[in-house]
């Protein structure tokens, strides 16, 4: 049913170690897949999710605190592919109360321009953790970007042309 970048259920397991989560938060996974992070959402936390191959559009939920999520690397947009993390990353840190953590490849790694951290800052979040993985059944590298609001800045934007 679903294609081949599912993220191992242990691998989410340990990642979700790296999201502060606490008692009573709503936390959202709005491509839930297989599920491999939404099974293993804490207890204690308010859970929902969304998968578009279930019938649930993401757009639909409107509340949360928490985005958690391996999303998809591409969109495509009338006959043209686009990096779908930017836009994901935006779309949630727009909506999220607290934080959003994504699963992403190096090729959405380059899509954190200086510009893109600017925007993320202006709207009070900061990458806090970013969570290298290696799958072996995927190829390359693969991070685990954890942006919270929090007023501590992570990085330094250096935008002049060297």
């Amino acid at each position: 049913m679903y294609f081949f970048h599912q993220t191992p259920e242990p691998l989410a397991k340990k990642l979700l170690e790296f999201v502060p989560l606490q008692e009573g938060d709503v936390v959202y996974e709005p491509f839930k897949g297989e599920g491999a992070f939404f099974k293993n959402f804490p207890t204690n936390t308010t859970n929902i999710w969304a998968e578009i191959k279930q019938g649930k559009d993401f757009q639909e939920e409107q509340s949360y605190d928490w985005v958690i999520t391996n999303p998809p690397f591409r969109l495509t947009e009338e006959y043209q592919r686009i990096n779908g993390f930017w836009t994901t990353l935006d779309y949630f840190t727009q909506r999220a109360r607290k934080g959003v953590a994504m699963l992403f490849n190096k090729k959405c790694l380059e899509a954190l321009t200086p510009k893109r951290l600017e925007t993320l800052q202006a709207r009070g979040y900061t990458v806090q953790k970013i969570v290298v993985c290696s799958v072996k059944k995927w190829h390359g590298r693969y991070y685990f970007i954890v942006v919270e609001k929090k007023p501590t800045a992570s990085f330094f934007f250096l935008r002049d042309n060297y």
